[in-house]
């Protein structure tokens, strides 16, 4: 790379860093090539983007941002990972690291607060934000259920006490 390209990747990074949430730090030493692109395809499919990068660098886009308490994380071979939706960059990487012992977890931030492995592995046992929007959606609709169905029981009473008294009329 050259003094413009790592300029400009260093700018890219920082306005990543600006508009997320949350940034992974994976150590991916030993890992094939197939074994990264199974990784990437899976952290698209969760709407999250996997990088490697230089450390460097990296420490460089870190610099004055609020996820600069990860700097200490860069050393030796790793990679950033990073998504609006925490849970799924950390479920996604959880996943992988079952499967694959060359992908480590090395830690990451949620806002200004570090996380350690540990952590990485609780945010990643935490519902999705799509399941916790339908939770959401379904709470809401609940009490118009309820209502619908209170402001329903006078009328089908006043109906069954009118049945009844035209059964007893008619006998």
């Amino acid at each position: 790379m050259d003094r413009t390209e790592k300029r400009a990747f260093v700018e890219s990074l920082v306005g990543v860093f600006g508009e997320t949430s949350f940034v992974l730090v994976a150590q991916n030493k030993g890992l094939t090539v197939a074994a990264v692109d199974d990784l990437r395809r899976k952290m698209r499919a969760a709407g999250a983007t996997y990088k490697v990068a230089k450390n460097r660098l990296a420490t460089r886009a870190l610099d004055g941002t609020r996820f600069q308490g990860i700097a200490p994380l860069l050393k030796g071979p790793t990679a950033l990972a990073w998504s609006t939706d925490p849970v799924a960059v950390a479920k996604t990487a959880v996943e992988f690291a079952k499967t694959n012992d060359k992908f480590v977890i090395l830690g990451g931030a949620l806002g200004t607060q570090n996380l350690a492995p540990e952590g990485v592995k609780a945010l990643a046992e935490l519902p999705s934000l799509e399941t916790l929007r339908a939770g959401l959606v379904g709470l809401i609709q609940t009490p118009a259920t309820r209502i619908a169905g209170v402001l329903q029981a006078p009328g089908g009473q006043m109906a069954r006490v009118l049945k009844a008294y035209a059964e007893k009329d008619a006998a």
